[in-house]
């Protein structure tokens, strides 16, 4: 490993080790605003579907197929099912499509 990979590494960790140590620094003892809290919160929400909405598009040639097993898993865990619940139904459910349209 040459110099310049070493110090990319380097340089990569400190500004990861800063960024997550800066809200640490600049809010301890501080409370913030209510409305920042509920965005905070939401974050991990909106990163996730952000991660499956493009894969769930792209699955396949076939728009409808990603969008079939998406809608049935929406539904389902809205429902209330539980998370195998919800991802064995969207397999049955895509299984069938791909056996009927393919």
């Amino acid at each position: 490993m040459n110099s310049e990979m070493v110090w990319m590494i380097i340089g990569m960790g400190a500004v990861t080790y800063i960024s997550r140590l800066a809200p640490f620094l600049l809010f301890h003892g501080r409370e913030l605003p209510s409305f920042i809290q509920g965005v905070l919160k939401n974050v991990p929400y909106a990163t996730l579907g952000a991660l499956i909405f493009p894969g769930v598009l792209f699955i396949s040639e076939d728009i409808w197929f990603g969008l079939l097993g998406a809608a049935f898993a929406f539904v389902a865990a809205y429902l209330g099912a539980n998370v195998i619940i919800v991802v064995l139904g969207s397999i049955l459910i895509l299984s069938g499509y791909s056996f009927l349209f393919s």
